[in-house]
């Protein structure tokens, strides 16, 4: 009878101390793959394989595209390249961001999902934010045994907590304990044969660009919502996950509803900070016209630039007042 042999793991911030600490206490008969997508900045190398590698007993390296999933193996998410699986095949991606991320956490469980559920076992670890837990709802609805690192464990519990509320997770476990849950469960048989959702298919097929007409895909898996995406500017689909929110464009940028909110924010902050640096600009050089007027005697000119650029001052000052509240509120939250 097959076993459960199918291991992905998704974290964030605080992830590389957790997965070093976990992989750490695998053993190293361990008949499953793992497969590990840990949030990366796009721009540089990572040493992430290389110090999995080192940390435990399973070798461990960078996905490579097209080739087969080892069992007994590590198999790690580089940078700026979405993971996901597809029958006995690792395939990585140069879609869209989803949650502000590539890879993307939710990309890789999905394709585990639809590619493997009862086969397979999905862990969300530390993080920001809630990458993974629409992801981790989809592949319980696909029959995969869930594991959630318990937020009180956790150095960043924002990813654990929002992952219990969006699906009853099967097993709530600190970090120490994981090693040996994850070897039982993948010692045990795998669960029946279960129908995959067509709306999981289909995001997963959006991601791997094989939806055909994704305009018309989306508007089969939501509607049409007010909002913009972010990233490009296009319309997005507003998408209802059992009982969550969820956004995607026709480009592929998702977003949970969290993130979404993130994202707006962090837009408007920007718009705020260029508002500001363009109202200090134009203040300093009509100051500078006063000063120049002033000093050829022109009186009037003077007053009259020196006012203005008090009119933007207090512009400038209110934007100044209000980023500071915001980032206050931010570090409080």
């Amino acid at each position: 009878m097959a076993n459960r042999d199918i291991v992905a793991i998704g974290t964030s911030a605080g992830g590389l101390a957790a997965l070093k600490r976990l992989v750490a206490g695998l053993p190293a008969d361990l008949d499953a793959a793992v497969l590990v997508v840990q949030h990366l900045t796009s721009d540089r190398r990572s040493a992430l394989a290389d110090i999995l590698d080192r940390a435990g007993p399973l070798p461990a390296g960078f996905a490579e595209d097209g080739a087969p999933v080892v069992r007994g193996r590590i198999h790690v998410a580089p940078p700026n390249r979405h993971l996901l699986l597809q029958g006995d095949t690792l395939q990585l991606g140069h879609g869209a961001w989803e949650n502000g991320a590539r890879p993307s956490i939710d990309t890789l469980f999905r394709s585990v999902a639809v590619c493997c559920g009862p086969c397979s076992i999905g862990v969300v670890l530390t993080g920001y934010l809630d990458d993974g837990s629409a992801g981790l709802r989809a592949l319980r609805r696909c029959g995969g045994i869930t594991v959630v690192q318990d937020p009180a464990d956790a150095e960043y519990p924002d990813m654990p907590r929002s992952a219990l509320a969006a699906t009853d997770v099967d097993h709530l476990a600190a970090l120490d304990d994981m090693p040996g849950l994850l070897a039982g469960l993948v010692a045990a048989p795998a669960g029946p044969p279960v129908a995959v959702p067509a709306d999981i298919r289909l995001e997963v097929d959006i991601m791997a660009r094989q939806a055909g007409d994704e305009m018309a895909a989306l508007d089969r898996l939501g509607e049409r919502s007010v909002f913009t995406c972010p990233d490009c500017g296009g319309v997005m689909w507003e998408v209802q996950d059992g009982g969550a929110l969820r956004y995607r464009c026709h480009l592929g940028h998702a977003y949970s509803a969290d993130s979404f909110g993130h994202a707006m924010s962090g837009e408007v902050v920007q718009g705020m900070e260029v508002a500001l640096r363009t109202l200090e600009e134009r203040g300093r050089m009509l100051r500078r016209l006063g000063e120049q007027a002033g000093q050829q005697g022109r009186e009037r000119s003077a007053r009259m630039w020196s006012e203005r650029a008090e009119v933007f001052g207090r512009q400038a000052e209110a934007i100044r007042v209000a980023l500071l509240q915001i980032h206050k509120a931010e570090e409080a939250g």
